[in-house]
């Protein structure tokens, strides 16, 4: 167990790490940020985690319908998810030149977002949600931690424009919407077909097609908002 006591980690970033059952004690903690998968957060003797989940509904009810188990409510997530992502785009254009590939901070840029939205699609929703074993979008960007990615038809040096990321993305959305036109509730309480095997993400046999589609769709949303976060800064 790591240990800090009486350490000056101002300015610290910590970036992919576990920090389960941390705990902070005697600490200052000033204008922090925590993004994260955060969960039975208690902060000073109160469970705050409840509190964020409901603004974060407040503010963004589309989360309402991205957890629900309706296809309805499903389609209409995507509808919404996919109208937000134009208007993301249309504001992307109208920037400099060169912004779309502009990291903020050691975050992806606009592109390198969409890319990894692709890589997105093609393993929790074509190999999950499908079935599929074909190979991944070349283009696609997976996170660091994936492993094997060009034995899955990942492209390292793959160095693509927004138009053709929005290309591909267009047809994956067209897809996705094809699917939700038609899938059942009975279809998505089924347990999910992932192919025999190795590949990305090695968790999600045993789950339900649900719980792999709803991963696709937060997905969708969590990294609009943090596009859009960027696209703030570099406008500032």
């Amino acid at each position: 167990m790591a240990r800090f006591e009486n350490q000056d980690l101002t300015d610290a970033e910590f970036r992919e790490c576990d920090l389960t059952r941390s705990r902070l004690v005697g600490v200052v903690m000033q204008d922090a940020v925590i993004d994260g998968l955060v969960s039975n957060l208690v902060v000073n003797g109160v469970e705050v985690t409840a509190y964020v989940e409901a603004e974060l509904d407040r503010r963004h009810p589309v989360r309402l319908l991205i957890r629900s188990g309706d296809p309805a409510d499903l389609r209409e997530a995507h509808r919404q998810l996919q109208a937000n992502w134009a208007k993301t785009v249309e504001r992307v254009r109208r920037m400099p030149q060169g912004s779309e590939h502009q990291r903020m901070d050691g975050e992806w840029s606009a592109v390198e977002t969409l890319r990894h939205l692709v890589f997105v699609h093609d393993s929790w929703f074509r190999r999950c949600c499908l079935g599929s074993p074909q190979a991944f979008t070349g283009i696609g960007l997976a996170s660091g931690f994936v492993p094997d990615q060009e034995e899955q038809g990942l492209d390292p040096a793959a160095a693509p424009g927004l138009d053709e990321v929005l290309a591909v993305r267009d047809e994956q959305a067209a897809e996705l919407e094809r699917w939700l036109a038609t899938v059942t509730a009975d279809e998505l309480s089924a347990t999910a077909p992932v192919p025999a095997g190795p590949g990305w993400p090695p968790y999600a046999r045993g789950r339900s097609v649900l719980e792999c589609l709803h991963v696709v769709l937060n997905e969708e949303w969590a990294h609009h908002g943090f596009c859009v976060r960027d696209l703030d800064l570099l406008d500032a």
